[in-house]
């Protein structure tokens, strides 16, 4: 089994693209209206507009409800990354912060709500950890 996807479901799927083509540098490709991917070299974000949910049955998913995932992407510099989102004017809900777990981390909110991490390992086991292979 293989992870390759997260989808994300928003009420402004246009607004929700946006966010994410700036804060990702990744040009997202639109298959309909309704839904887009932004695929990056270790899996895709997929943003789709509610009206998809109808697809797959009634109360599927709540757009906007999100109070339990964390989208996260790794960077090159997570604290260039703050600079250069600063700048465009992004809030944060945390600033670069080193984990005990070896990652320094950026935190900030989607339009929708969702956190999304930026994260930058930074000692010698969290680049071990960051090696995985994938197969």
């Amino acid at each position: 089994m293989n992870l390759v996807s997260l989808r994300v479901i928003s009420h402004d799927v246009t607004r929700l693209v946006s966010f994410y083509e700036q804060v990702t540098g990744v040009s997202a490709t639109w298959w309909t209206p309704d839904f887009a991917e932004l695929a990056t070299p270790s899996g895709t974000l997929a943003l789709a507009s509610d009206r998809t949910l109808a697809l797959f049955g009634e109360d599927v998913a709540e757009p906007a409800a999100n109070r339990s995932v964390i989208i996260e992407f790794r960077v090159e510099d997570v604290d260039a990354e703050h600079e250069r989102l600063a700048a465009l004017g992004h809030a944060f809900v945390q600033r670069p912060t080193t984990m005990p777990w070896g990652n320094r981390s950026l935190l900030l909110r989607d339009p929708d709500g969702s956190l999304v991490n930026l994260f930058t390992p930074v000692t010698e086991e969290a680049l071990r950890r960051q090696e995985r292979p994938t197969a």
